[in-house]
């Protein structure tokens, strides 16, 4: 008798373990340990994570084209990504097991940051301008459709082929006007090399007709489909990051430098702060809590992909984007 009940506590036991190593929770992030990595930092430290009974570790990423196929192949359960990027992968890829789930990004970081001093300003004010372009930058895959929002006339600006490296000393040299970038590296970029920040203009594509979202936590769909409490409390325990991350982002930036110790807090505190007051705390947000998405917005946002990319079925929002694990209201910022 005494070995029987041995045996079935030792069952449980074993049971207790197994549904404990359940809960942990691979997260693949889009980029380096850099900024805006430190709201899910802030959920870990602060214990949002483990409240919600999850046990997460956090993976720097390469860019969402290498976050999206982590995801979708289930090596990582949930990522972060460029909600465009996974539209046109889904497109590529029907029925690949990933989806958006909650968008972080409501403005995406595309831009034209130029210089006041060398008389950028608005996006009328590129033509008879160089333009500095990485041919692989993101931001440069969606001018066309913010130069045609905006009724720019391409042939009267001067497109000039550039380097990741070369891209910000170019500008800050003056040999290009204007360069594409994501608004919270460039400008940062600039500010090493000398430029004052007053000097530069960044010119973020969403607030001149550019009506694409940027990114989003990603799920395995199997994955959630099998744990949705698990992924609500997994986006809850985020948009507690987020929250402490606004309210201070030089804490947020330190827990950033525990993991990444060769960064710089002050540096990478601008960036937080950039990607807080651009991209994450916007009218829409303020008004209607952080996570969701506009449908209208959002077909809209699909009718300016098929602009640059021919799709091979019809788009259809459904596919790349679920509210189903968000809360009724979203996520307030405060």
């Amino acid at each position: 008798m005494l070995q029987k009940s041995m045996a079935t506590l030792a069952a449980l036991a074993l049971g207790a373990t197994a549904a404990l190593a359940d809960t942990k929770v691979p997260f693949a992030l889009d980029w380096k340990f850099e900024g805006p990595a430190a709201p899910y930092f802030a959920a870990a430290d602060n214990g949002y994570f483990a409240e919600a009974g999850i046990e997460v570790e956090i993976a720097a990423g390469q860019g969402s084209l290498d976050a999206i196929p982590k995801v979708a192949t289930g090596a990582y359960p949930v990522g972060f990504a460029d909600i465009n990027s996974l539209v046109k992968f889904l497109d590529q890829n029907p029925g690949a097991p990933v989806i958006a789930v909650m968008m972080t990004y409501d403005k995406p970081p595309f831009a034209v940051i130029g210089r006041k001093s060398l008389g950028i300003e608005t996006p009328e004010d590129l033509e008879g301008k160089i333009l500095g372009a990485p041919p692989p930058d993101g931001a440069w895959a969606q001018f066309p459709v913010f130069a045609g929002a905006n009724g720019l006339d391409m042939s009267k600006i001067t497109v000039e082929p550039v380097g990741f490296p070369t891209r910000e000393p170019m500008l800050a040299e003056g040999k290009v006007d204007a360069v594409t970038g994501y608004a919270f590296s460039s400008v940062l970029n600039l500010g090493r090399l000398g430029v004052p920040e007053e000097d530069v203009s960044t010119i973020l594509m969403a607030d001149y007709g550019l009506a694409l979202y940027g990114n989003a936590v990603i799920v395995n769909t199997d994955f959630a489909a099998a744990n949705p409490d698990l992924v609500k409390g997994f986006l809850a325990a985020i948009a507690k990051g987020w929250t402490d991350a606004i309210a201070d982002p030089k804490a947020g930036a330190e827990m950033v430098l525990k993991r990444n110790p060769a960064a710089d807090l002050a540096l990478e505190t601008r960036r937080l702060q950039l990607v807080i007051e651009t991209n994450v705390v916007t009218d829409y947000t303020l008004a209607n809590g952080m996570g969701n998405i506009d449908p209208a917005r959002m077909e809209k946002a699909l009718e300016q992909i098929a602009e640059t990319y021919e799709f091979k079925t019809a788009p259809d929002a459904s596919l790349y984007f679920t509210d189903a694990y968000l809360p009724e209201g979203n996520f307030p910022l405060n």
